[in-house]
């Protein structure tokens, strides 16, 4: 096993240096790069490409001609795919880049407790918001990264309390219409713009909010809060489905079951990607 390490002992110090450089060079661009999708639902489509790649390896060793057959006219596919997929991710790299921020550190997980605290201040925020019908909509970021959307709104970057929340919500305040984004246990931003649903099932009396909610919980994980700002009605939203009518009780129990249960219970080989809740 050493004998292939033989030809470092021929090296100078400089071309030793010159190799360590080399190595920690592309180390630190394949990190950055792990980083910066990480934020975004990227993570979902490298996913997939994981997968087809395992099944390519897998399909040429065990000899299956047809999948393997398959598989390889897909790779043009890919590779003309690739560039328009990730255009979003590409540009905001060439903006980081421009910007110095490629150098920004990345977030942290939250631990058990850190959750529960935040679920009890969206808790206490949204009873507030629906007692006085104010309209709200809380998008709490899950696995998959919404920097996309984050971009679109205000830069807060406060910590998640009942009494900013409901401050954000106001009538008639500039960031009132728009969506308030939580990242961790932060409000990463606010007035942030979500894609609308297309589903023909929805109810004609649901609002903008709602079709909203629904739009973004149906291109990720996320849950989102809605409040009526007609009628003080409490939703919630996750994996493109609407809860409706929700007490204090409902709401404690439901964000449990997405940001507590499922959250520890998940062992996804794909934990290099994971963006914190």
């Amino acid at each position: 096993m050493f004998s292939q390490f033989n030809f470092l002992i021929y090296l100078t110090p400089w071309e030793i240096f010159l190799i360590i450089l080399d190595i920690t060079v592309v180390s630190f661009v394949i990190y950055k790069a792990i980083m910066l999708i990480k934020g975004t639902r990227a993570v979902q489509l490298i996913k997939g490409l994981f997968v087809l790649i395992i099944a390519f390896f897998i399909s040429d060793l065990l000899q299956l001609t047809t999948v393997n057959w398959f598989l390889q006219q897909i790779q043009l596919l890919i590779v003309v795919a690739l560039p328009i997929v990730f255009q979003p991710e590409l540009r905001r790299a060439l903006e980081q880049l421009g910007r110095g921020k490629i150098f920004s550190g990345s977030m942290t997980y939250l631990g058990v407790e850190d959750r529960s605290r935040l679920i009890n201040e969206l808790v206490r925020s949204v009873q507030a918001l629906s007692k006085n019908k104010f309209g709200a909509l809380i998008v709490i970021e899950n696995e998959t990264g919404l920097s996309d959307f984050i971009e679109t709104g205000v830069n807060v970057d406060g910590a998640v309390s009942a009494e900013l929340l409901v401050n954000i919500f106001v009538p008639n305040t500039p960031l009132h219409d728009g969506a308030v984004i939580v990242r961790g246990d932060r409000i990463a931003a606010a007035g942030c713009f979500l894609p609308l649903t297309d589903s023909p099932y929805l109810s004609k009396q649901l609002g903008t909010r709602h079709r909203a909610a629904l739009g973004v919980t149906e291109t990720s994980d996320c849950v989102v809060i809605v409040v009526s700002e007609e009628t003080g009605t409490i939703s919630v939203a996750h994996d493109g489905e609407l809860t409706r009518y929700l007490e204090e009780k409902n709401l404690k129990e439901m964000l449990e079951d997405v940001l507590l249960t499922k959250q520890n219970n998940n062992t996804s080989v794909f934990n290099i990607f994971r963006r914190s809740s």
